[in-house]
């Protein structure tokens, strides 16, 4: 008799500690610990960069969302290729040695100062006549910079592959002919970019 008792209360016990783990549960995933790690449910940005093509297409959290033209380095000022983290970010930023033209959302990868910013000089846009930035148009530099700003800078992945003379190589054996006029925003001889507040210059 005692011993059916003890079983009997063996088995309680465990009936209360599955009950018990299952009323906790939700909670612990709720709050972000256990088996779910804190931030695992947020999006991961990834932007790739192909100067060839000049487009950008990013994705987020493994499917892409947005495919848009860019204006990489021109000769001279060839945005490097590799794979980086988004350092910071600034809805508004001045280029120094540029008469102080505007870089809105501004999205910096390099510590040296190389961005991902919105342009005005929206007509340039699938041909590499940047001083090193890559630029999109300001409506998508502003769609980017807000899906940053949600995932955070250190979820997002910048990646440029391709190269800017590839493209020009490509753009002059197409029969459609380009204009030979420089654009106006091209950069001076023997000039750096750099920017505002930054304690360099490139």
């Amino acid at each position: 008799m005692r011993k059916c008792f003890d079983q009997l209360k063996k088995i309680s016990q465990l009936l209360t500690a599955i009950y018990v783990a299952l009323a906790l549960f939700p909670a612990t995933a709720q709050a972000g610990s256990g088996f779910f790690g804190a931030g695992a449910d947020r999006d991961a940005v990834l932007v790739y960069i192909d100067k060839t093509s000049q487009q950008m297409t990013v994705s987020l959290d493994g499917t892409e969302r947005y495919r848009w033209p860019v204006s990489t380095g021109r000769a001279g000022y060839e945005t490097p290729s590799g794979t980086f983290t988004a350092t910071s970010m600034n809805e508004i930023w001045y280029s120094k040695e540029f008469d102080n033209a505007p870089m809105p959302h501004a999205i910096f990868f390099i510590k040296d100062g190389h961005a991902i910013h919105g342009t005005y000089e929206v007509r340039n846009l699938g041909k590499p006549v940047s001083h090193g930035c890559v630029r999109i148009s300001p409506q998508n530099a502003a769609i980017l910079y807000e899906l940053v700003r949600e995932n955070g800078l250190e979820n997002t992945k910048v990646v440029l592959a391709g190269s800017s003379s590839d493209h020009v190589a490509r753009a002059r054996t197409s029969p459609r002919r380009e204009s030979s006029r420089p654009s106006s925003d091209a950069p001076s001889p023997n000039r750096s970019q750099g920017y505002n507040q930054l304690p360099w210059s490139w």
